[in-house]
């Protein structure tokens, strides 16, 4: 939440380069036992290569190749070479290979990339009780058609994410050389290629619709752009400049480590230590886990503790940090310790409040960790404009929230929805300024040097954050909350975030010097980020030019996303579906949704924010209501009467809670 409108699409997030010399690819064989380490396979014709994660299986079926992960759950992939008079033909035939004919939505073309001449990527109408992630994408070398077709179980997709990233990363045509930036002295960002940097952001800002956009780059030591683009908020004058404050959501995290490492470089927490050794009240849902989780594995994404937000979410306005952490001890992990990468919102919160309890022992959880980033972080790089304290942030200079309604309009959004991460404020509740932040990533790649020449904090202990905790993808790991990725021949660090209506990243190479930041004011400003990170590297290092066809592709496949899932509701909504909902549910985890009505139309209450509410019939028939407001809109709640019982559902990627109805 917010929810994009475009249905998730496997993660065939085609990118990252690496070379894979010719000959170490070799053809499929039939195979059912998993794979004993990861492996090169070549599709049955020749055409394309992937990488298999160990552990998964492969088996050739005539002209196509079928994946599968570990889990016994029919979840399927098949990577087919297809002959075929056009891509749509293509995209038929390979279905035949998994028996299905799933009931089509949309197609959208992506740039060229990676050795494919053209790419397509196509979703589907897929009941939400089927709990299923079916799509395809067809790829086409010269004349030759290889299609990819999906069909996995919704949890083992968010699950295993990271490996079909992997598989995605490195799936290209057969002999294909990837670009490598390795041994390329970095271009200085001039005058000429700054202003490309530019014309390319604003470029982007109108092709999405996002009203406020804040950029700044350092390079050498010095500040070579603090600029802004367009407005603070739709229908005021009031431009965004370099010290507008944007929430940096997930981006607090990277703060809090560098917290935690300067209670590191003082002597008073050890890397290593067990968390529970260190606050002993610390608790996951599994005891074992819990006993494993040392200092650095609260921030690692490596646990096996998934994605877990609705619980703070729904009636977040009434969390604490000391709910949060109770909370924590409910959750269980999915996956085993240091096997798969799965991203925590609270453990990241929980690393910050029992860092703050090392530097301000007794205090009130959320007081201390705020005093701890104050005195630790903000206060010696000179963050002046950074900040927890929202009535603070939200007056003078500062960038109000956007999204899309369902006309495809964007408006102001509310800021009920960001509210709700106050209580896990660690993992990302940050307002923050583009020039606050440049200090902090000029820091960083001073290996913790000021400006003035003064350590602010030990190397050795700075640096250890980004050490590798979990595989990514092909030389991609998660360090703790920063991405190291080395696939493009160089490193760069970064980490985005995400809440409603603001959209951020930052990220820095180290060995060239030069770091950026891009802070955002709509929810489109998601699609920013990537192709920002692409074109400084085009302009650094020479690359192919690809940034820019990305970014068109992108915004009107985003846009065609949008139109396909508006065409799906029923707006206004079914009249007596909506008149049978009762007034007030209720969920233990999640607390109460109340149904209220105005004016002809029926909204959702969850606390800290509420919507409109309309409905969507699904392809088996049932009845889905979603909200429409910008700050959730397109989240989904079934209904699920049973027994004279009324019922709702709401679902994450591993999660499950059943709304009954109050009486």
């Amino acid at each position: 939440m917010p929810i994009p409108f475009k249905p998730t699409v496997l993660a065939l997030a085609l990118a990252l380069a690496c070379l894979i010399p010719p000959g170490t690819a070799f053809a499929a064989e039939p195979q059912t036992a998993p794979a004993a380490a990861e492996t090169t396979i070549t599709t049955p014709g020749g055409r394309a290569t992937f990488l298999l994660p160990q552990g998964w299986a492969s088996r050739v079926e005539g002209n196509a190749v079928i994946v599968t992960p570990p889990e016994a759950d029919g979840s399927r992939s098949a990577f087919v070479d297809v002959v075929a008079t056009d891509v749509d033909a293509a995209v038929a035939e390979a279905w035949k290979v998994l028996g299905l004919s799933p009931k089509f939505l949309l197609a959208t073309d992506a740039a060229p990339r990676d050795g494919w001449d053209q790419r397509r990527f196509y979703d589907y109408d897929i009941p939400a009780n089927a709990k299923r992630v079916i799509n395809a994408s067809a790829f086409r070398k010269g004349k030759a058609w290889t299609v990819v077709v999906a069909d996995v179980d919704q949890a083992i997709a968010e699950k295993r994410g990271s490996q079909y990233g992997k598989i995605a990363q490195r799936f290209q045509p057969a002999g294909y050389s990837r670009e490598t930036f390795a041994g390329r002295a970095a271009h200085k960002l001039d005058a000429a290629r700054l202003q490309q940097v530019s014309d390319f952001i604003e470029q982007m800002r109108k092709e999405y619709d996002v009203p406020g956009v804040a950029v700044g780059i350092v390079q050498d030591g010095k500040v070579v752009m603090s600029k802004g683009f367009g407005v603070r908020e739709l229908g005021k004058p009031a431009p965004v400049d370099g010290d507008t404050r944007f929430m940096i959501a997930s981006n607090t995290k990277a703060l809090t480590t560098l917290m935690l490492a300067k209670l590191v470089d003082a002597g008073k927490l050890d890397w290593n230590a067990r968390a529970e050794d260190v606050y002993p009240a610390f608790k996951l849902g599994d005891a074992a886990t819990t006993d494993k989780v040392l200092v650095k594995h609260l921030i690692c994404a490596c646990t096996g503790l998934p994605r877990q937000d609705m619980e703070w979410l729904f009636e977040g306005e009434k969390q604490t940090p000391e709910t949060v952490m109770t909370t924590l001890g409910t959750m269980q992990p999915t996956s085993g310790f240091g096997e798969l990468f799965q991203y925590s919102n609270p453990m990241a919160a929980a690393a910050g409040y029992i860092g703050g309890q090392v530097a301000y022992p007794g205090g009130e959880l959320g007081a201390s960790y705020d005093n701890a980033m104050q005195s630790l972080v903000f206060d010696p790089l000179g963050m002046a404009n950074t900040t927890f304290d929202y009535a603070k942030a939200q007056t003078g200079n500062y960038a109000t929230p956007h999204g899309y309604d369902m006309d495809h309009k964007v408006v102001i959004m509310d800021m009920g929805l960001n509210d709700t991460i106050v209580a896990s404020r660690p993992a990302g509740a940050a307002w923050g300024t583009v020039n606050d932040l440049l200090k902090y990533v000029q820091m960083e790649l001073d290996r913790g040097v000021l400006p003035n020449g003064e350590r602010y904090i030990g190397e050795a202990a700075l640096l250890q954050r980004r050490e590798p905790q979990i595989s990514l993808g092909v030389d991609r790991h998660y360090a703790m909350a920063l991405m190291v990725d080395k696939s493009d021949g160089t490193t760069v660090i970064d980490h985005g975030g995400d809440m409603g209506g603001f959209h951020s990243n930052m990220m820095w190479w180290p060995e060239q010097k030069v770091g950026a930041v891009i802070l955002t004011n709509a929810d489109e400003g998601v699609m920013l980020r990537g192709p920002l990170k692409r074109r400084l590297m085009e302009l650094m290092f020479d690359g192919e030019a690809q940034a820019q066809a990305t970014a068109a592709a992108n915004a009107k496949a985003n846009r065609a996303g949008f139109d396909a899932f508006r065409k799906l509701l029923q707006i206004p909504g079914d009249a007596a579906a909506l008149a049978g909902l009762a007034p007030r549910y209720r969920n233990d985890a999640l607390g109460d949704i109340v149904v209220t009505r105005k004016d002809g139309t029926t909204r959702f209450d969850v606390g800290a924010f509420s919507s409109d509410v309309v409905t969507q019939l699904q392809p088996d028939g049932t009845l889905v209501f979603v909200m429409i407001d910008p700050q959730s809109a397109g989240f989904p709640l079934i209904r699920a009467d049973k027994d004279g019982v009324r019922r709702l559902i709401a679902r994450d990627g591993q999660h499950e809670y059943v709304f009954d109805e109050v009486k």
